[in-house]
C-alpha cells in the first residue's frame, strides 16, 4: 500500500510504502506537551520507505526540544506538522502523522495514548531505530 499524506497547503506530502498493505495501521498519540497541542498522533512502518517532498523548504521549520534528538518538520505556512525526524547512527529514521493522510479509511488506524516519559536517551534512539521508518528520502524544491 502506498500511504499518501501532506501538510494543509501542500507543501510538505510524503508517500509510505507499507508492505504487505496493513490490515490495520498503528498510531501512537503522544502524551508530551508539543505532540498535546498539536494533535500529534503517529504512525511508522519499520519496513517501509518514506519520501518526502518540500515544495518551498523555506517554509519550513524545523522545532527540536527536550533531548533535541527529533526535528519537527513544521510548515510555516499552514502550521501542520506532517513529519518527524531522527538521526541516528548517520541514518535519518521518521514518522509520519496519522493526521496528515490523504484517503486513508480511517477504520485502519488504531489510535493509542503513548507516553516516553522517563526513556532516557539512549534507550529512546534504540526504540527508534527498532520501530521508526528506516529508508527516508527528502526531495526538495526551490529554496
Amino acid at each position: 500500500m502506498l500511504i499518501h499524506g501532506k501538510c494543509h497547503c501542500g507543501n510538505i506530502s510524503f508517500s509510505l510504502a507499507w508492505e504487505p498493505s496493513p490490515t490495520e495501521i498503528p498510531a501512537r498519540a503522544c502524551g508530551c506537551s508539543f505532540c498535546t497541542k498539536h494533535g500529534g498522533v503517529w504512525t511508522a512502518n519499520p519496513k517501509g520507505a518514506l519520501k518526502v517532498e518540500v515544495k518551498d523548504r523555506a517554509l519550513v521549520s524545523k522545532y527540536a526540544f527536550e533531548t533535541r534528538t527529533a526535528d519537527f518538520h513544521i510548515c510555516a505556512r499552514c502550521g501542520v506538522v506532517p513529519v518527524v525526524t531522527s538521526r541516528i547512527d548517520d541514518r535519518l529514521y521518521a514518522v509520519v502523522s496519522v493526521n496528515a493522510f490523504e484517503g486513508i479509511d480511517p477504520s485502519l488506524i488504531r489510535r493509542a495514548p503513548a507516553s516516553f516519559d522517563g526513556e532516557d536517551t539512549e534507550s529512546r534512539l534504540a526504540r527508534r531505530k527498532r520501530n521508526w521508518i528506516p529508508s527516508v528520502e527528502f526531495v526538495e524544491g526551490r529554496s
